[in-house]
């Protein structure tokens, strides 16, 4: 029996870029606030957004404007805050609310992986990292393990670079390799959706050329959203930009509209540098 979570299928995306509001939705968020006080202060305060499918989706704005919070509420990570809770609103992913009393957490998490800041490779060889999550769903086939570790490796671009030492520690990769092996990890389980938050912040300007050029790469499987504190990463890699101020969704449209032609002050001053 198929559960509600489960039942998410993919959409297949478009070269085509028609208007923003006309794209067939992957994730949609309608009013949503936010609270990480039992409902006292809202973080999040009616954000409304649409993402496309198969695209790269940038979240952009000063520290503390809410773009980390709003990631995390896509794979309900924020339910591990005890004392956090939407106060309004709703987020569906193909149409199903996530937040629904069918919708288990943990299922809505494989097809929802998520890329943390700081890399965070397990403890373990290449190879288990890499097979980590299909071993806890179940899977004890070597061949489809062995099959799922190599196309995953280089889906991430790292496969050439660790082929000959898959049972070495990940630790002993440098800081961009594992990355890499964190964005391998995640999508070895064949999610839908990649999230991203700030994931180069702690790379050299050299990995953080090779992560962007995946993230752009992998936008043709995958629907990625990502949080940057940096304009000129959102420019270089994502198809579309929300900008964020104050828990406000102050803007939202396709990243070169947002850069050269914004349509609200308070975001052509902030890509100009008069605040932020």
């Amino acid at each position: 029996m198929t559960t509600e979570t489960e039942s998410l299928q993919p959409q297949i995306g478009t070269n085509e870029r028609p208007a923003l509001d006309q794209e067939k939705s992957m994730i949609e968020i309608d009013d949503l606030s936010f609270s990480y006080d039992h409902g006292k202060t809202d973080t999040l305060k009616n954000i409304t957004l649409k993402i496309p499918g198969n695209q790269v989706t940038a979240f952009i704005g000063p520290s503390g404007c809410g773009k980390s919070t709003l990631l995390r509420c896509l794979n309900r990570m924020n339910d591990l805050v005890e004392t956090s809770k939407i106060t309004n609103g709703s987020i569906s992913i193909l149409g199903e609310d996530i937040y629904g009393p069918r919708v288990d957490a943990i299922q809505l998490r494989k097809h929802v992986g998520m890329v943390f800041q700081k890399y965070n490779p397990f403890p373990k060889s290449i190879y288990d990292n890499v097979s980590y999550g299909l071993r806890i769903g179940g899977e004890k086939n070597k061949k489809r393990l062995d099959e799922a570790v190599e196309r995953s490796l280089r889906s991430a671009a790292l496969w050439d670079e660790v082929k000959d030492r898959l049972q070495s520690s990940a630790l002993g990769l440098s800081g961009g390799q594992q990355q890499r092996l964190c964005i391998a990890r995640t999508i070895a389980v064949q999610p839908k959706i990649i999230l991203m938050d700030e994931p180069c912040s702690a790379l050299d300007p050299i990995a953080t050329a090779k992560v962007e050029e995946l993230i752009t790469e992998l936008a043709d499987e995958f629907t990625i959203v990502i949080v940057t504190h940096s304009m000129s990463q959102a420019s270089r890699v994502s198809d579309n930009t929300a900008f964020y101020y104050l828990g406000e969704l102050i803007e939202f449209d396709r990243t070169q509209n947002l850069f050269s032609n914004p349509s609200k002050k308070q975001t052509e001053d902030y890509i100009t540098g008069r605040f932020g």
